[in-house]
């Protein structure tokens, strides 16, 4: 079997595919974050609790669990162009399904379509992960994944300000308090009146991947044959990697903290009763655009991947600090960094969770070229696995909306600290291959 290294493209050739995985990233970056509109939103609609609101995030996320295996074995059969043309098509479909949902207001459709919509993301991520990384040098890897982040994290501060401005414009302002003074009939019209809101973005969204999934089929990619396994590689086989599986621990953990950040960013805001809740999932993506910047910027030349690691996850040990202990009271955070640029200015802890982003901006890009270090044919499926690490995205949020319901959100916060201990250990030890001991 040929070294993967050497079916590598060029710098020259591999600007195109580039640019196409970036488009990608973009598209997958604006379908996730339009959570963290999406779970208030729906929240208010069907009138949802925090553990109950977070089953949207739960659904999605979950997708990365059930169907992270399949979609490994289907990557196996159609190659990287076809599985992410094919991912494209499910995120379609799942889309697609929010139209009986909206209309019918049942907050199981909801999960359905959240869930194939996650799905198809899995599949997508499964193909385009482990496409980027064998697209160049290892050593600059987290440099790619940095630009694509960027790209993806951008689409992330435009998801929730073109959600809001799709699904709420012309309507007068809705919450909980204005609901309760309605006789219940009138409730019900107003909530149906929002549901349906969703129907045209989401069918306008599903036409869009159905087309992108078509041109994909057209493009020439690089093959990256070697990339795939000749032979069947085992789940226990690749699971003997310690750096491998703890780099699945890891991106739960990672998973976890960045939904978090992201998702309940509005939960919060909404209980302080901040205006325009549904949109503070964009500061935090625009923070971690900042941190990818950065990494853009720092990797390979100033900071390895490691040294990368280390840092977030210091910052996020710091952040999560903060938002428990500060004043809510206080808004000295967002006077000193926005402040002057006229945008609302918000809480100490809430800024603190927008910060989160940028705690949050390098992990991703730093564990993926640690943990498939050294892995050759072993790739696909150690990519898979890490696909599943995903699933922290659906547990530990639903964990925070428990201790939500039962202390506030200010103290479910503490959530994240053993999260953010463990990416810290990963960073300094656990990322290190273990050398057989000659005998």
């Amino acid at each position: 079997m040929t070294n993967a290294a050497s079916v590598r493209p060029t710098n020259a050739s591999s600007l195109q595919p580039l640019l196409l995985i970036g488009l990608l990233f973009f598209v997958f970056g604006f379908i996730t974050w339009l959570n963290g509109a999406l779970i208030p939103f729906l929240q208010l609609v069907c009138q949802l609790s925090e553990f109950e609101a977070l089953l949207v995030a739960f659904s999605f996320y979950i997708a990365y669990v059930v169907m992270a295996l399949p979609m490994s074995a289907l990557l196996a059969r159609l190659g990287y162009q076809r599985s992410m043309a094919a991912g494209l098509g499910l995120i379609g479909l799942g889309c697609a399904l929010f139209i009986p949902a909206a209309l019918s207001a049942k907050f199981g459709l909801f999960l359905l379509a959240q869930f194939v919509v996650g799905a198809g993301l899995t599949l997508l991520q499964t193909a385009s992960n482990p496409y980027l990384v064998l697209l160049g040098p290892a050593e600059s890897a987290a440099a790619r994944i940095s630009l694509m982040g960027i790209l993806n994290k951008s689409a992330g501060v435009l998801a929730p300000l073109v959600f809001t401005a799709l699904v709420l414009a012309g309507l007068p302002h809705i919450d909980q308090q204005s609901l309760a003074a309605l006789a219940p009939a009138e409730q019900e019209a107003q909530l149906a009146m929002l549901a349906e809101q969703l129907v045209l973005p989401y069918a306008g969204i599903a036409v869009a991947m159905a087309l992108l999934a078509l041109f994909l089929r057209q493009v020439h990619l690089p093959a990256l044959t070697d990339a795939v396994p000749v032979r069947t590689v085992t789940t226990a086989e690749v699971l003997q990697v310690r750096h491998l599986r703890l780099g699945v621990l890891t991106l739960f953990c990672y998973v976890g903290v960045e939904v978090i950040a992201g998702d309940t960013i509005g939960l919060f805001g909404q209980a302080l009763g901040l205006p325009n809740a549904l949109s503070l999932a964009s500061f935090t993506l625009f923070f971690m655009v900042v941190g990818y910047v950065l990494g853009l910027v720092l990797i390979p030349r100033w900071l390895s991947q490691a040294k990368a690691l280390q840092a977030s996850a210091l910052l996020g040990l710091v952040l999560t600090l903060a938002i428990v202990l500060l004043d809510r009271s206080s808004q000295v955070i967002a006077t000193v960094l926005w402040g002057w640029t006229g945008l609302p200015l918000l809480p100490d802890p809430v800024s603190c969770v927008a910060l989160l982003g940028l705690a949050n901006a390098m992990v991703w890009p730093t564990v993926w070229p640690l943990a498939l270090q050294g892995l050759g044919d072993k790739t696909p499926k150690a990519a898979a696995l890490l696909i599943m690490g995903i699933a922290g995205g659906a547990v530990l949020p639903l964990l925070y909306g428990a201790l939500a319901d039962a202390q506030g959100h200010q103290q479910a916060y503490l959530l994240l600290l053993p999260c953010y201990a463990f990416i810290l250990y990963y960073a300094l030890a656990g990322h290190k291959p273990v050398v057989a001991r000659a005998h």
